[in-house]
Order: structure tokens, then sequence, then C-alpha cells
């Protein structure tokens, strides 16, 4: 096929999806305008059956807890697969570990990013901590606090190198906590099976207390797997990418 006639194939279906799209968003209702009953249902009986004031996560974690257990995995299987491709494979060997930075005549990290990512990388981890243990009480999440959580590890990274970044989060431990905190929101709602209740149902006591850090039963923990979880995926895919720089082909460059 000719670069011309590849083109007007795409132009055509970029055409195609434009209006597909636009056809799509016409049918949509105004901003403020919320036709559905669910939102307002979900508002005045959420605090009451669940004793959590940050409504989002219950919702996520226990109304539609199963299609939250799929997201999850979702997360997972990109994790895994990353992992999969790019791991040691047939036909590669590793090189010296040594940040390659220095071969390509890069310039060093600078005072000044060193200095900041070092500053922030405390309160990055508690930052993230706090958002994957109090979705129960505010607009937070485990999903919310792993990608923080991940973000404290990159810092490490800035403020020094890749050996460095390894040596905080090597592989065999990364690998367990994300199977660790995967399996333990699956986990969470094979339990309440094994007690004779729907899967993901809430069986934890709640606390006296709505809002409270304990008072939500287990939109708790599953946030806190989540968040572990979370944390695990995106630092074994930065993890990943960047060791696959000390790889090189038998026989190439």
């Amino acid at each position: 096929m000719k670069p011309a006639h590849r083109r007007w194939l795409f132009l055509a279906g970029a055409a195609g999806l434009a209006a597909f799209y636009l056809w799509g968003l016409s049918g949509l209702p105004g901003f403020g305008n919320y036709p559905g009953p669910y939102g307002p249902a979900i508002l005045r009986i959420a605090v009451a059956q669940t004793h959590a004031t940050g409504v989002v996560s219950a919702v996520n974690f226990e109304y539609r807890g199963f299609d939250t257990v799929g997201e999850e995995f979702i997360l997972f299987t990109a994790a895994v697969g990353m992992a999969i491709v790019l791991r040691t494979l047939r036909r590669e060997r590793e090189r010296s570990p040594v940040d390659e930075a220095k071969d390509r005549d890069a310039p060093p990290t600078s005072e000044a990013v060193r200095t900041v990512a070092l500053l922030f990388t405390g309160p990055v981890v508690v930052v993230g901590w706090w958002l994957a243990s109090h979705a129960q009480t505010n607009p937070s999440g485990g999903f919310q606090g792993g990608v923080v959580l991940a973000t404290a590890f990159i810092l490490i990274y800035l403020a020094g190198e890749f050996l460095t970044f390894r040596g905080f989060s090597p592989a065999h431990i990364t690998d367990a906590v994300e199977a660790i905190g995967a399996g333990g929101f699956a986990a969470i709602g094979l339990a309440a099976v094994c007690l004779g209740l729907p899967y993901l149902y809430n069986f934890l006591p709640l606390g006296e207390t709505p809002g409270a850090v304990s008072s939500s039963g287990t939109i708790a923990l599953i946030s806190f797997f989540v968040g572990l979880e979370v944390a695990a995926a995106f630092i074994l895919i930065i993890s990943e990418m960047l060791e696959q720089t000390l790889l090189i082909r038998s026989g190439g460059d």
C-alpha cells in the first residue's frame, strides 16, 4: 500500500472515530444536571450503613467492590506483563551493574535536584500512607495513596542513581508486595463467602462513630491492600524499564 493510500485510510478512520465520539457526547446531560437516582440514594444511606464519611471509597470498596477487584487486577496484569516482557529473556545478558548514564556523558544529578528529592521523599511517604489508610474518612483511597507511595521511590532514583533505587526496591520484595496486595483484596471477599455472606460483604464490626479510622469495617483493610498493590505495581513497572537499560543482546553493538 502506498503512503498516500495509508494516509487517506487513516484520515477516513479518524473522521469516523471523531464523528462517533461527538455523537456519543451529544447525548450526555449538561454539567450539573444529574438525571440518575443512584447518587442521591447512595448519599442518603452510605454513611449510616458503612460509617464511612468518604462516600466515594464506600462505593469503590463496598457497593461496587466486585468491579474494583477487576480494576485492581488490570493493573496487576499490566505489571506482570511488563515484568515478563522486559526481564532477562533468551539471547540477552546483563551488563555490569553500573549506572549507564555515566557512560553517556550525561551531566550528574545537580545538587538542587538531589536536595529537593531527598527533602520530599519522607513527606511523600507519609502522605501516600495517609491516603491509603484513610479512605474511609476523607476523599482518598488505596489507588491514590499507592501512586503517591511509588512516587517516593522515584524520588530516590532522582536523588541518586539506579543502583540506589534498586537497593530500596529489590525485585523479589516488590513482586511479593504486589501479590500480597492483589491477593489480600480477593481474600477479603472470599472470607465473606466463607462466613456465608455475599462476596466482599462488609463483615467486620463497624465503629460507633462514623468517620473514625476504625469505623468502616473492611473498607479500610481493602484500601490498605489496594495501596500496597498499586505502589508495588508502579515501582515494578518503573524498575523493569530502568533495568532494561542494563541489558544488551548478545552479538549486538
